[in-house]
């Protein structure tokens, strides 16, 4: 029997979501959009707490660090800034040559990195995809990443050696993809603009997965989702949050 699961619904930006990210109590949840401005929202109820604004262009990545101190974007005006959660004071501007596409803290706070257009010396590689890659996030211990692609499959690598683990396909491209912090599980975002298909019925939606089969689904938005990640405790959340009920943390898939 599948899994029940619960919405929460926050107030949405007017433009497409790049990034989420949860603080590490999960009691906050950072996103940004393709606009200028970075929002950050009470994860219970979905109240928006407040904004962090400086950047000139839509920004694409979003971090905080582990006592949920400074916060570090990521932007297409050529910066990556820093902030104080608290009082969204802008602490730090990076300027780069080229749009900033991810970014983040190490565990102490205290070193931050940073990703650009601009091409750096390729160490791996690794060409499992068909298709465009939308989105990659790792493992909550950074052993393990996941690829979300437009050709309607997430994939499983050792970030080490960058060896395929894992495929799980779907029938809808992939927009995002995320791993369980405390399970064998990984859900999937994704689905077509209307403009890309000529019915509806498989245009939206997620996934919840374990051992390359599907076990849960999960329904509710209007439009394609971007971005998916997985709170602290193992709950599954978008700017659309969802809770699952006691049931799925009881699941188990018959060999």
């Amino acid at each position: 029997m599948k899994p029940n699961i619960t919405c929460l619904s926050c107030c949405s930006p007017d433009r497409s979501i790049t990034q989420i990210k949860y603080n590490r109590e999960g009691d906050l949840l950072f996103s940004v959009a393709k606009d200028t401005v970075t929002n950050v929202w009470y994860s219970v109820n979905g109240e928006r707490l407040g904004t962090y604004n400086g950047h000139t262009g839509a920004v694409w990545c979003v971090d905080c660090d582990w006592d949920t101190k400074n916060v570090l974007t990521g932007s297409a005006d050529n910066s990556c800034r820093l902030w104080d959660c608290q009082t969204g004071k802008q602490l730090a501007l990076l300027d780069t040559n080229s749009a900033v596409r991810t970014c983040g803290f190490d565990f102490s706070g205290n070193i931050i990195m940073f990703s650009t257009d601009k091409q750096m010396e390729i160490v791996k590689k690794a060409k499992e995809h068909t298709k465009q890659i939308n989105d990659i996030q790792s493992s909550v211990d950074l052993t393990m990443i996941i690829s979300a692609s437009k050709d309607n499959t997430a994939k499983l690598f050792d970030s080490a050696s960058l060896e395929h683990i894992k495929t799980f396909k779907t029938e809808r491209p992939v927009n995002s993809a995320a791993i369980s912090p405390n399970m064998d599980h990984v859900v999937m975002g994704g689905g077509q603009e209307a403009m890309e298909v000529t019915t509806t019925s498989t245009r939206i939606g997620s996934s919840m997965r374990a051992y390359e089969e599907e076990f849960g689904r999960v329904k509710g938005h209007f439009g394609p989702i971007n971005c998916v990640a997985f709170h602290p405790d193992g709950e599954d959340g978008y700017t659309r949050i969802h809770y699952f009920d006691p049931q799925y943390f009881d699941f188990e898939l018959e060999a």
